[in-house]
């Protein structure tokens, strides 16, 4: 059975850092297309990044050159360093698998806030 579940995040003031981390079970992150995500209160689910099996990353125009997207294959799992964190970054951050069905994690949530 598959299963995603995402840790890392907190309160953080803006400017401040996070890392947050995606460990996984079932399908190893090496062999698919994995991403982050989040959702904030009254807005879709927007793809933030997201890392290729080639390692090759790529990022929404509203964190690019803030995040980096990362991946440990001995471990199973992805990351997301959140550097330069803004007000408008507050949502609940979740990972999954672009190219396969598999149910949503918990999520964590990321307040970014003084």
């Amino acid at each position: 059975q598959v299963q995603l579940v995402e840790s890392g995040g907190g309160l953080v003031q803006p400017g401040g850092s996070l890392r947050l981390s995606c460990a996984a079970s079932g399908r190893h992150v090496s062999l698919y297309v994995m991403g982050w995500y989040r959702l904030a209160p009254g807005k879709e689910r927007e793809l933030v990044a997201h890392i290729t099996r080639g390692g090759i990353t790529n990022y929404a125009d509203s964190v690019k050159g803030r995040f980096t997207i990362s991946r440990d294959n001995a471990k199973n799992t992805v990351y997301l360093q959140m550097n330069s964190v803004k007000p408008e970054d507050t949502a609940v951050y979740y990972c999954n698998y672009l190219q396969i069905a598999v149910p949503w994690g918990q999520g964590t949530q990321v307040t970014v806030s003084s």
